[in-house]
């Protein structure tokens, strides 16, 4: 079960959880022929799953105080970005608890909203708007968000002739313009060059020193211990560390026999 509590129960910098996770459980079909037959649809949402389904998370059970700065650790397919969307309300668990109580503002597969017939200016304000904001206050951020962007000269441009880099200039520029206090960010910013990644890096700096709360999932090691002071380690489903962040990708290193690789421009390690 997912519980969006669109008051502000908690003021930042309280003694409270913004987000409350209990119990989540999710699992996935492995092909289309593994169907669910119609006396799933009444069976305990609680069984085992059944051949040819897996559990991507299970038992996970966490709270995050206003403020904090996650960093979500494990290999590919462990439950990271699952986890991610479940807490942003993109998928519903089939066990377990969700509670956020503040809204989101999800830099999850940013660019998917996009319209590619629609040019650049159109698809600010209807992306914009579909986040809950109004004309008035695009039209205010409006300048700010193209600047931001560095890509004035597109602005009626259909979006689908941009390239990928600069959709997700766009799309990021968008998105960190909401006021939304919990701010989701998923490997979003690997494509772009160094530059704008730095400056993307700063805007979230600057989110964070407001007060927002954080969750980030990065495979660079010096990206997580940059924003984040608190870590989850998810492997095969589980949660299996909560802590601070260096502790938790020592462990994940560990786990895996990996000293600290340098990435590919030698800014950070393959933590996550």
């Amino acid at each position: 079960m997912v519980t969006v509590d669109s008051t502000t129960a908690v003021a930042a910098g309280g003694s409270g959880t913004v987000i409350e996770v209990s119990g989540l459980g999710i699992r996935f079909k492995r092909n289309k022929r593994a169907r669910r037959s119609f006396k799933d649809l009444f069976s305990s949402r609680r069984r085992r799953a059944r051949p040819g389904e897996f559990w991507a998370l299970r038992n996970v059970s966490f709270g995050i105080r206003p403020g904090e700065a996650i960093g979500v650790v494990g290999r590919n397919g462990q439950g990271k970005s699952t986890l991610l969307k479940i807490i942003a309300g993109v998928l519903i668990p089939d066990e377990g608890a969700v509670t956020v109580r503040q809204g989101v503002a999800p830099l999850i597969e940013i660019t998917g909203g996009f319209v590619d017939d629609l040019t650049v200016r159109d698809n600010v304000y209807l992306t914009a708007g579909l986040h809950g904001m109004s004309k008035r206050q695009i039209d205010e951020k409006f300048d700010e968000i193209v600047g931001f962007a560095e890509i004035p000269g597109f602005l009626d441009t259909p979006y689908k002739h941009l390239s990928s880099g600069m959709k997700v200039r766009i799309a990021f520029s968008v998105i960190t313009q909401l006021d939304e206090p919990i701010l989701i960010v998923d490997e979003v910013l690997a494509v772009g060059d160094k530059a704008f990644r730095e400056k993307c890096y700063e805007r979230i700096e600057g989110l964070l020193a407001q007060g927002r709360t954080m969750f980030f999932v990065s495979h660079s090691e010096r990206d997580l211990k940059r924003f984040c002071s608190r870590g989850l380690y998810l492997k095969a489903g589980e949660l299996v560390m909560d802590g601070p962040i260096d502790d938790v990708i020592d462990r994940y290193n560990n786990d895996y026999g990996m000293a600290s690789v340098p990435s590919v421009e030698g800014d950070g390690g393959d933590a996550a």
